[in-house]
């Protein structure tokens, strides 16, 4: 299943194989942010997905910028992080968060149930490293 990701992620190359790795499963990146305005910026590009770390070269800015692109652009938001329980119990919007480290595969099956919930075609249950936020699976 295709589908257009952002990455928004401040180290480069972490960010770098993160983009390897999705366009190797054929998904199409639509770009890499490393903050709020690159993040905003590249929203326009219409991504299905954003996959957005919590601290980024402008700050702790993932959440608002998660939140952000759910409300205001539709975009269906993971969080990925080494820090996961800065979320608290969720981000308005967003679907949930990934701990990082993460492997390819996980990556894989994480846009997968993504893509999965926004089209409405498949009942897939999310991957065992994704947290699910409260409500998340009616949003996409």
């Amino acid at each position: 299943m295709a589908g257009r990701i952002l990455i928004v992620e401040d180290e480069i190359i972490v960010a770098m194989d993160l983009e390897a790795t999705l366009e190797d499963f054929g998904f199409e990146t639509v770009g890499i942010a490393a903050d709020k305005a690159s993040a905003l910026q590249l929203a326009s590009a219409q991504p299905d997905v954003a996959l957005v770390d919590v601290n980024l070269r402008d700050g702790p800015t993932g959440p608002e910028i998660g939140e952000r692109l759910a409300r205001e652009f539709g975009v269906n938001v993971v969080f990925i992080t080494a820090n996961p329980r800065m979320l608290g119990d969720g981000i308005p919007g967003a679907i949930g968060v990934l701990p990082k480290p993460f492997d390819a595969h996980t990556i894989k099956q994480t846009v997968d149930y993504i893509l999965a919930l926004k089209s409405n075609t498949d009942h897939m249950m999310p991957p065992p490293a994704l947290t699910v936020f409260n409500g998340a699976q009616q949003r996409a």
